[in-house]
């Protein structure tokens, strides 16, 4: 394959058409669909279809565009990380995607020894949702990203996910509200109780439902948020009883002035680390591993 061609049709699909593709190659419209025209006899297959008076992606068009965004990316990381070692004295550089759902401060916890390692680091964090994310670690634009599942099924995203242990999960409130429930036994004082949860994307929401049928409780549930580390800040309020990991006591209940009124036995929220690579060879991703199973989670 001329990856000429390829690169060609990528500023094509990326521009919108081949007259902004040509300006931004400084190069002929002519000369565009010439280079795409070669490359479809190549493959064999037409990459785009008239759409009015524009060009739309035809199916074979998008998968070319996928290889070819992450093909360029790639290309794009070798010069980069050339022109990092070519330069002496420069850290190393670390792009790490945190889910919504993973609380702050565990996340805190699994990268504070990056930063504490020998040589220089220059750690850049995203918080995003895992679809996100993962879609930005397929096109190498992350190292690595932590999230409470592993790569959901039937997403179309070559990655391995590394299960770096789990934390059952405790039900907090401050302890005006923790009174109202305390003659009840656990689970059932949740019942008729407000409720703050995780949004319908992370993994505890959903074993949190299926827990409540199992024991015939329905709290009253008055907000979700796909960030733990608001939901904590509305517990701590006094705004609902409120979920977290048990990794996590001692500081909520220190910062927040919140009491535990029970341990949902079968619930838990689990750290995965997820690579596009099958072993974890990145030397801070080996930091953040380590922390978890020496220090977060000893036990997994």
């Amino acid at each position: 394959m001329n990856y000429k061609h390829l690169h060609y049709f990528w500023k094509v699909a990326s521009c919108g058409g081949v007259l902004r593709a040509a300006e931004a190659l400084n190069t002929t419209p002519q000369t565009v669909s010439g280079q795409i025209k070669l490359l479809e006899e190549r493959l064999g297959k037409a990459l785009f279809r008239k759409d009015g008076r524009k060009l739309a992606l035809t199916e074979a068009g998008r998968m070319a565009l996928g290889y070819a965004e992450e093909i360029f990316s790639l290309g794009s990381e070798l010069q980069e990380q050339l022109a990092s070692e070519a330069a002496e004295g420069m850290p190393m550089e670390f792009r790490v995607g945190i889910s919504d759902a993973i609380p702050n401060a565990v996340a805190e916890r699994l990268l504070e020894p990056v930063l504490a390692m020998d040589v220089p680091v220059r750690m850049i964090c995203r918080e995003w949702r895992i679809d996100r994310l993962l879609s930005e670690l397929a096109l190498h634009r992350l190292d690595l990203v932590l999230a409470d599942t592993p790569v959901p099924q039937g997403l179309s995203v070559k990655a391995w996910s590394h299960r770096l242990g789990a934390s059952k999960m405790g039900f907090f409130a401050r302890p005006e509200l923790a009174e109202r429930c305390r003659e009840q036994p656990f689970p059932q004082r949740l019942h008729a109780m407000p409720l703050l949860l995780l949004g319908e994307d992370s993994a505890v929401s959903s074993q949190f439902r299926q827990w409540a049928s199992m024991h015939k409780i329905r709290p009253r549930i008055v907000a979700e948020f796909d960030d733990a580390g608001m939901l904590a800040a509305f517990g701590g309020k006094g705004r609902g009883i409120f979920p977290a990991p048990m990794v996590l006591k001692d500081m909520l209940c220190q910062q927040l002035g919140v009491e535990l009124i029970g341990v949902a036995e079968g619930i838990e929220q689990a750290c995965y680390a997820i690579t596009v690579q099958k072993r974890i060879t990145h030397p801070c991703a080996e930091a953040i591993v380590r922390a978890a199973r020496e220090g977060l989670y000893p036990l997994a």
